[in-house]
């Protein structure tokens, strides 16, 4: 990044996040003016201490001096500490409200812009450069007034003591910026190696939580440890670098003290020597310049910082202002539900990730309260269809319609309120099967919990768990087998009371018996509500109202199971290879 870039996003960071703490900020200003003072005053005192106390041997001063010092290290080290409390509270704050916004992202944004991005990105912009971002605020703010103001306090008595040697003292300033500036471009771009290496050990272990079982099946913890090695050694590496960098100013400035103290001394006895400069004098300043040193070093080192920061923002706003492609517009007006009737016209879609189009051409007509089958080999664009009517993805041509509205037309929040999805991969929280169930209606009642599990076939295993619907199921529902998974999401949707439901395989990973139960509890479901479904058994539905049969995703026949048999060879294929199956 260049310097220009790195301004901009720092005057950004300023506008939208830390413009608004600038009361804590003009609080932590003023405690800065306390401890530029003194510092300075520590610095001062050393010129009477040594002429009052240790040349002229005055009494009344051998005890006020040192009240004096203590005075001035308590009023520093206080001042500093409530200082750094406000800072910490804007930076820790700023760090919290940009995790928000990357968390409402993940959550608003739109399916697709999600399923191209890794989940490990989005964990390395929340834990690794948020963290950075803090640091950035953290420091930068704080240093930048106190050390500024310290040095200026400092080189102000500096001058009122001896102009000469002040001077002199301040030809490091000018050093130290050339070094610091060549040293922060370098920290910028480390700093953006390691957050990519973060993204990809997140990826990883993110990966390696969701495949244990397969990795174990197939032995391969070897394997994913090595390659979890090699991402956190890299990772290692660079945060070297970037420590490295960071710390590379530090012989840099020692060295150039060391020169300016020798320089400063021969300098200084040659004024002790012609009367220009008392030895009191000398010891005063000699502490000025000392002091001087850190807030001008930690001076020097804010440009890396500045890199560190802005290339952690900026990676988090590749995030935060990624435009969401599918969002709610509140102008819009509601879904009024009628008949359920849905219509498909022209329906042309491609993902990104993708060169052909997953559907083609597609013209729907399906009637209100009735079930809709969709049928073919795997790829034929039965799911897209699924996921296209409650806007996961939008269409790059045609339109859909419920009772003949557009869907695009409508608010998001009413057009969602009116469907139910049960898929074959169940989603449930690591919580108790009541709130897993809820999570449809927050308001209901226990007694429409219930009901809704009766008609789910799930009460019944329900009942015989140790704390039944208080029962803890753990991740993602790892305590219940994979039928009584499908029960409690099917439950769910119940409770939901949609007029259309979206079944997308929602039997095909369950064995027999299982299935049995859990068709049952989809009868129950969708009685008296426009149904479609995706059945990879065709089996399961001989009783649908139409049947959609897809190939390479365009419609190449429809009719009732009956027809089909008759008139449609992909169809009679796919059922018969099941039958003998």
């Amino acid at each position: 990044m260049t310097f220009r870039e790195v301004q901009k996003i720092i005057q950004r960071l300023y506008k939208e996040y830390i413009k608004k703490h600038l009361k804590r900020i003009f609080i932590a200003l003023i405690l800065s003016v306390v401890v530029a003072g003194s510092t300075s005053g520590i610095a001062w005192l050393l010129d009477p201490a040594v002429k009052k106390i240790f040349i002229e041997q005055d009494k009344t001063y051998a005890l006020a001096i040192p009240i004096l010092i203590i005075v001035s290290f308590a009023s520093k080290g206080f001042s500093l500490f409530f200082a750094r409390i406000n800072i910490i509270r804007v930076s820790e704050q700023v760090a919290g409200e940009l995790q928000k916004k990357i968390a409402k992202n993940i959550l608003y944004t739109d399916v697709q812009t999600l399923e191209n991005r890794h989940s490990g990105q989005y964990l390395s912009n929340v834990m690794y450069d948020t963290r950075h971002v803090q640091g950035f605020v953290g420091t930068f703010v704080l240093n930048i007034m106190k050390d500024s103001l310290t040095v200026i306090a400092l080189l102000s008595l500096m001058f009122y003591q001896n102009w000469k040697l002040a001077l002199f003292a301040i030809l490091l300033i000018p050093f130290a910026a050339i070094f610091a500036k060549t040293l922060a471009k370098r920290t910028g771009k480390a700093t953006g190696k390691a957050g990519a290496s973060s993204e990809k050990l997140a990826s990883i272990l993110s990966e390696i939580l969701k495949a244990t079982k397969m990795i174990k099946i197939y032995q391969k913890e070897s394997n994913e440890n090595l390659r979890a090695n090699s991402v956190v050694d890299d990772l290692v590496e660079k945060n070297i670098k970037i420590g490295t960098v960071m710390i590379s100013a530090t012989p840099i400035m020692e060295t150039l003290t060391g020169f300016m103290i020798a320089g400063f001394i021969v300098f200084s006895g040659t004024l002790i020597s012609s009367g220009e400069l008392g030895v009191n004098n000398f010891f005063s300043f000699l502490a000025a310049m000392m002091l001087a040193y850190q807030p001008i070093r930690s001076l020097a080192t804010l440009n890396m910082v500045a890199y560190q920061g802005a290339a952690a923002f900026k990676r988090i706003a590749e995030v935060i202002d990624k435009n969401i492609l599918v969002k709610e517009n509140e102008q819009l007006p509601e879904l009024k539900i009628q008949n359920s009737d849905i219509k498909f016209e022209n329906i042309n879609f491609k993902y990104d990730s993708t060169e052909e189009k997953a559907i083609k051409n597609i013209n729907l007509d399906i009637s209100g309260n009735t079930m809709t089958a969709f049928v073919g080999h795997s790829g034929a664009g039965k799911s897209t269809i699924i996921n296209l009517l409650p806007r996961f993805y939008d269409p790059q041509e045609g339109s859909i319609k419920i009772d003949n509205q557009d869907i695009k037309k409508i608010s998001l929040k009413s057009l969602r309120k009116n469907l139910s999805m049960v898929s074959q991969d169940v989603i449930l929280f690591d919580d108790t099967i009541k709130n897993n169930i809820s999570y449809a209606k927050d308001d209901a009642t226990f007694d429409e919990i219930k009901k809704a599990c009766k008609f789910a076939a799930a009460d019944e295993f329900i009942e015989k768990l140790p704390e039944k619907y208080n029962t803890l199921i753990g991740e993602n529902g790892v305590r219940l087998s994979g039928g009584q998974k499908q029960r409690i999401s099917i439950a769910r949707a119940i409770l939901k009371g949609s007029p259309i439901i979206l079944l997308d395989e929602a039997t095909s990973a369950l064995d027999a018996e299982s299935e049995q139960i859990v068709q049952n509890a989809i009868t129950n479901l969708t009685k008296n509500k426009t149904t479609l479904v995706i059945a990879h058994r065709l089996s399961t539905i001989h009783n649908a109202d139409k049947i959609f049969v897809m190939n390479q995703g365009k419609v190449i026949d429809s009719g009732n199971h009956n027809f089909l048999i008759k008139n449609c060879e992909v169809y009679k294929s796919l059922y018969e290879k099941q039958l003998k199956n």
